[in-house]
């Protein structure tokens, strides 16, 4: 899971409107392109947007283009849609970072994990919690959705509240083995998850 980049928003022109996979109030989500591999160079590079992801540690131009791009340029079949959208600020243009609705099985629907890493400029303003719960209303709706699954370290916070303004519920705590250790590892991950059920109960 992720959530969080530059002190300031990096503007770019408006994109068409028949771009956009989902608007919120405030948000414009449209699929990624190559075009977007500075902004998020960027945002990886952000120290306090990468701490629950890697501790910090600075990301090269090589690792976005042969590792952030595919992923998030990955069409999922069973969706008919991509996993990832790029999230910009409607009224300013503002290039705000990314959110994440993808299926864990790229045949089956039925399950996603929903996650966010926005920029510095859009923390404590409700940005995550608007985008993320229009990408849930929009995959139990529209995608064939039955459960959602979200994963952080149990140290961040933030993003938990993220999860839990979008309505998903805390499923069970867990440890796994990392390849590199960062600060806060030591207390494990966490699982949250929201339910068909559950949402339509919401509703």
């Amino acid at each position: 899971m992720t959530l969080r980049l530059t002190t300031t928003p990096q503007v770019s022109p408006a994109f068409p409107e028949t771009d956009s996979f989902l608007e919120t109030d405030r948000l414009a989500l449209r699929p990624a392109t190559a075009a977007d591999a500075p902004h998020l160079l960027a945002l990886d590079n952000d120290p306090a947007v990468m701490r629950y992801i890697n501790g910090g540690r600075p990301t090269s131009a090589e690792d976005i283009r042969d590792r952030t791009l595919p992923r998030l340029l990955h069409d999922h079949a069973c969706t008919g849609t991509r996993g990832y959208w790029i999230a910009w600020e409607k009224d300013t243009g503002a290039f705000l970072g990314w959110f994440e609705l993808r299926p864990l099985d790229d045949h089956d629907p039925a399950v996603v994990e929903l996650g966010y890493r926005l920029n510095r400029a859009a923390w404590g303003r409700g940005y995550a919690t608007e985008g993320a719960r229009a990408l849930v209303d929009k995959g139990f709706t529209d995608l064939g959705v039955q459960r959602v699954t979200a994963n952080t370290m149990a140290v961040n916070t933030g993003s938990r509240r993220v999860m839990e303004k979008t309505g998903l519920t805390f499923l069970r705590a867990y440890t796994e083995d990392w390849p590199e250790v960062i600060e806060g590892s030591e207390h494990g991950e966490v699982e949250y998850e929201l339910t068909r059920e559950a949402w339509q109960r919401g509703r």
